[in-house]
């Protein structure tokens, strides 16, 4: 079975906000051109950035297009998960404080965004 792209996690207490995790594909190292969201299907989101894999600053520029992408602050964007690989879990935090939505409604609002962020 195959996991989805976009994954709902809800929070542990009612402190907490829930979270989104996104699985995506990442090619660093591409032309300016290229830059952004080059796909979203329901195995993953493939995206290229500029900036070079060293030094983290190809995931830093990773958490910055997302955080632009979804209309969220950067410290609430990390890479969770394959700092050194080009296969990444990318979180969202803070995502139930933001909106009164279902998560269902909020996995297909933030699947909205990325797929408009693909034409530009």
């Amino acid at each position: 079975m195959l996991t989805p792209a976009i994954r709902f996690m809800a929070a542990k207490s009612k402190a907490q906000g829930a979270t989104i995790q996104l699985l995506c594909h990442v090619k660093p190292g591409a032309s300016a051109k290229r830059e952004g969201i080059q796909g979203v299907t329901d195995e993953g989101i493939e995206l290229c950035v500029s900036a070079q894999a060293r030094e983290g600053e190809a995931n830093k520029a990773v958490r910055e297009m997302i955080a632009d992408i979804l209309k969220v602050p950067k410290s609430d964007v990390e890479v969770a998960k394959g700092m050194k690989s080009r296969q990444k879990t990318v979180v969202i935090s803070n995502i139930a404080t933001k909106r009164n939505a279902t998560p269902e409604e909020e996995i297909e609002r933030i699947k909205i965004l990325l797929i408009r962020s693909v034409d530009g």
